[in-house]
């Protein structure tokens, strides 16, 4: 999993600009199951934190890389396309905006995680690369 700031940056962006859809992250339950609105679920894992710069103890420069999977789900049997238009309006609000010491540098709709169906929903994927730096660690 990433690190409290990475999902605190991603959390504040879309707190700040984002009311299309309901959006739930790992382990928070989805308020009405039996909906059939569509909503986004998002995982943000690190994939590394490294040590970037070599000096003085608690003076070096830290660089946590990682990935932000947004599933637009929407009811299944509607197409995709209202997944994938979603999923380009989320992907505008990380364009070229870092938030803090976080920068968005890749994104793709359905690359590695084609369209996919759950029950009652379909599930096209957003990916937002992601990387974090921070002096001491922390």
């Amino acid at each position: 999993m990433a690190s409290p700031e990475a999902f605190d940056a991603i959390n504040e962006v879309l707190f700040d600009s984002w009311s299309e859809t309901v959006v739930i992250y790992e382990n928070d339950a989805l308020s009405d199951p039996d909906s059939q609105t569509a909503f986004v679920y998002i995982e943000i894992v690190g994939d590394l934190l490294e040590q970037d710069t070599f000096g003085a103890p608690g003076e070096n420069e830290w660089v946590e890389d990682g990935a932000a999977y947004f599933h637009v789900m929407v009811p299944n049997g509607t197409g995709s396309r209202e997944a994938r238009a979603i999923a380009k309006r989320l992907s505008n609000l990380f364009r070229e905006r870092p938030v803090g010491s976080m920068n968005f540098n890749r994104m793709s709709i359905g690359s590695g995680e084609p369209g996919r169906d759950f029950p009652n929903f379909f599930a096209m994927t957003l990916t937002i690369g992601f990387d974090r730096r921070d002096i001491t660690g922390s």
